[in-house]
């Protein structure tokens, strides 16, 4: 390779961007982190729910405002308009959120049909709004039997169709029935270290890039199509005035 030269005749010059420091917000914002959380099963005694339930307590107690999502009464997507109240709601706690957990049973193998439902219900774009791009997110799972990590593999998928900054650290908790005791709190164990690792793992990204994360996803390819965009438009314009 001859870096003598560094020419790039393919580059569209007036939107590349050099990434600097200059971008980053200095004052950073003051509020509690908005953590929503999600979980995938309905069972009367659903693990998934309970470990979603253990973390909220734990993410107030660092300092996070939480919202845990009910996917009861959830229809399945594109079989209700999604002016139906709970996609409405799920999608307002979306938008709400500025870094999420989920959490979900394995099943068959991968993660149940409750949990992709609500993924499935969350649009990429909302008009020039998008939803999930930029936030934080922490992925779980409970097994019935040996530990897995076919759900968090797939859910750590899921977050980056969804543009989201998914954090290097997870938690797969191995035969769930034993975990918990008859008050349904989680007992100590390795697993309930690492669900506090997790969380403390995506406070402190929260932290540090809700103020930038706009900037952090802002992509060239983007930048290059909408400038194409905005001169075809307005050749078509001029094009079109008698």
């Amino acid at each position: 390779m001859n870096l003598d030269d560094l020419s790039l005749p393919n580059l569209d010059e007036a939107q590349f961007r050099r990434p600097d420091t200059q971008h980053f917000s200095p004052p950073l914002s003051q509020h509690k982190p908005r953590i929503l959380l999600l979980y995938g099963s309905l069972r009367q005694r659903s693990f998934s729910r309970l470990v979603i339930e253990e973390s909220a307590r734990l993410l107030v107690r660092m300092g996070a405002e939480v919202k845990i999502f009910n996917p009861s009464g959830l229809p399945l997507p594109d079989d209700e308009e999604d002016t139906h109240p709970k996609v409405q709601e799920l999608r307002e706690l979306v938008l709400w959120s500025e870094g999420q957990v989920w959490c979900s049973p394995e099943r068959h193998g991968a993660m149940t049909g409750i949990m992709k439902a609500q993924i499935d219900w969350i649009p990429l774009s909302m008009g020039a709004v998008r939803p999930t791009q930029g936030k934080t997110l922490a992925v779980m799972q409970v097994c019935g039997g040996s530990q897995s990590f076919n759900v968090v593999n797939q859910l750590r998928v899921l977050g980056r169709w969804m543009r989201m900054i998914t954090i290097p650290n997870q938690s797969s908790v191995a035969k769930a029935f034993l975990e918990f005791d008859e008050h349904d709190r989680m007992k100590p164990s390795g697993y309930y270290n690492r669900i506090v690792d997790v969380l403390e793992e995506l406070m402190k990204f929260t932290l540090m890039t809700r103020d930038n994360s706009q900037y952090l996803v802002e992509r060239y390819s983007e930048r290059v199509e909408t400038a194409e965009q905005l001169i075809a438009r307005v050749n078509q314009t001029s094009s079109g005035e008698k």
